[in-house]
């Protein structure tokens, strides 16, 4: 008999809502298909990025400030989600797909309990009432790559339905920015959680293979002291 090598299981991506005060997940939302591609935009935050420098040049922002940062570099993702039910018709499905979609829209929009708290204190005559807190989310692809997350797009194109109009297909386009400590205040855990995501980058960095100056062409001391 031919025995083939075990085949590991695929980790899935997903999210997952921590509790920021005591870092207990409340919920963890699996991914049913992990995203074929993803789009990553990452932006720095340059500290000399407007005005003119003068001089008469066409460089921007003060020259002096042209290699500093004033913190974290700002990322977005955006990828797209599959959801099926016939994939699954093992597992009683009477609401189709309608409760995997209803968990990712909560995690944009505040619960009952907390609309009718913040109505009571309307009605009080609270003259100021704090926007609401939602709970921390995770976005999680593989163990190196955990990052705080807001979701700023969530777009539902539902294309298949049961015969009592349940949806049992959809695909998702989810877009989410990363918190950095720039984002969140200090000593939240998600600053930490941010903390931990760059120092997970600055290991990988570090394990690249790098070249010497000779591989595209520079010149050992030219290329410190500037002479040819």
């Amino acid at each position: 008999m031919t025995r083939y090598p075990d085949i590991p299981k695929p980790i899935r991506s997903g999210l997952v809502v921590v509790d920021p005060d005591r870092g207990t997940p409340q919920r963890v939302i699996v991914l049913q298909f992990n995203p074929d591609t993803l789009e990553r935009s990452i932006a720095p935050q340059s500290a000399g990025d407007s005005g003119d420098a003068g001089g008469g040049g066409t460089g921007s922002g003060d020259r002096n400030e042209a290699l500093r940062l004033k913190g974290p570099a700002q990322e977005t993702w955006k990828f797209t989600a599959e959801i099926d039910a016939t994939d699954q018709l093992e597992i009683a499905a009477p609401d189709g797909i309608h409760p995997q979609l209803a968990v990712l829209e909560m995690l944009v929009q505040p619960t009952t309990a907390q609309l009718r708290a913040a109505t009571r204190l309307t009605q009080k005559g609270s003259i100021e009432i704090s926007p609401i807190e939602m709970p921390l989310t995770l976005f999680t692809w593989g163990s190196k790559r955990v990052m705080p997350v807001r979701l700023t797009e969530l777009s539902v194109n539902e294309s298949a339905f049961d015969v009592r109009l349940n949806p049992i297909r959809a695909s998702l386009s989810i877009g989410m920015k990363i918190l950095t400590v720039s984002d969140l205040p200090a000593g939240h855990r998600g600053a930490d959680l941010y903390m931990a995501h760059l120092a997970q980058k600055e290991r990988l960095a570090a394990a690249a293979r790098g070249g010497g100056p000779g591989a595209p062409g520079l010149g050992g001391a030219g290329l410190v002291t500037g002479r040819g």
